[in-house]
């Protein structure tokens, strides 16, 4: 299971709005999100080595629905909206959170959620909000943690190590997590292993 199997094929199956407007086909998903700007399409683009699959934008927030992508014609991708963009008006996002509430909290077949953290800044309190949404609904979720190449190399490990005994401090333990670099390639296997790993071990019955 060391192997990685190469991404032959990736395709944009759907945007929907809401849960319901979902691909309703029985498939693993693995899900991505993050604070708006936090390198998200970069990363997606990154991992199934594709220019263009997500679309990049200098402008916070671009991604406002969720964007189902099946790979290998085999498992989707999901590419959740970014939360936390303080530009969006109140009921926008209201709107933005029941979206990403409803697909995170209901979503049977939601096998592993990756939260993107942007390792240039300290912690932030809406990603620590949304770790204990995860954790008091038992929605396994790993963290990524981004743009590791637009660090300075003697601060890389300072910013990492806050990140960590600031979770401990309600965390029992660490979450499983990454440190990535969509420049370099940096945490690709280790994040794509995983997937290959639980989608061997919770193999789906397409019937």
């Amino acid at each position: 299971m060391n192997k990685i199997p190469p991404v032959k094929s990736v395709a944009f199956v759907k945007s929907s709005t809401n849960l319901e407007q979902c691909p309703t086909e029985k498939r693993n998903e693995f899900a991505f999100i993050g604070r708006s700007n936090v390198g998200k399409s970069s990363l997606i683009n990154m991992l199934m080595q594709r220019n263009k699959l997500a679309k990049i934008s200098s402008t916070p927030g671009k991604t406002r629905t969720i964007n189902h992508f099946i790979v290998n014609d085999d498992w989707f991708l999901v590419d959740l909206p970014g939360y936390g963009y303080a530009k969006r008006s109140k009921s926008e996002r209201s709107t933005f959170s029941q979206m990403i509430q409803g697909y995170v909290l209901k979503h049977e077949r939601l096998l592993l959620l990756f939260v993107l953290i942007d390792l240039r800044l300290p912690p932030q309190k809406a990603d620590l909000e949304f770790f204990e949404l995860c954790g008091e609904n038992q929605i396994p979720f790993h963290i990524v943690f981004t743009k590791y190449d637009k660090v300075k190399a003697g601060q890389r490990e300072k910013n990492l190590k806050d990140y960590l005994d600031k979770m401990l401090e309600t965390w029992a333990e660490m979450p499983h997590y990454y440190v990535t670099s969509s420049k370099t390639g940096l945490g690709r296997d280790e994040i794509m292993k995983s997937i290959n790993k639980l989608n061997a071990d919770f193999p789906v019955k397409k019937f």
